[in-house]
């Protein structure tokens, strides 16, 4: 299995999060629970990246995996 992330969607994955609660994006996008992980990635040296969320409200979680901004959407997905 290869160690590049590949891409899970072709835009931002809306989430309504809680402050203060914990937040296990998928970098691999191998996951079938996007953007979270599911321990897809174990074949690989990708890890899932660990997010807080500072307040609660909708954010935007990257499925292109090319954002610059991890975990969230930062439009990356628009120049692919």
């Amino acid at each position: 299995m290869s160690d590049e992330a590949i891409r899970a969607g072709n835009g931002p994955i809306p989430v309504d999060v809680e402050a203060g609660k914990n937040y296990f994006w998928c970098a691999c996008g191998r996951s079938k629970t996007q953007p979270f992980c599911d321990g897809a990635h174990k074949d690989t040296d990708i890890v899932p990246l660990k997010w807080t969320a500072p307040e609660s409200k909708r954010v935007f979680f990257c499925a292109c995996k090319s954002t610059q901004g991890q975990p969230l959407c930062d439009g990356a997905h628009n120049a692919q």
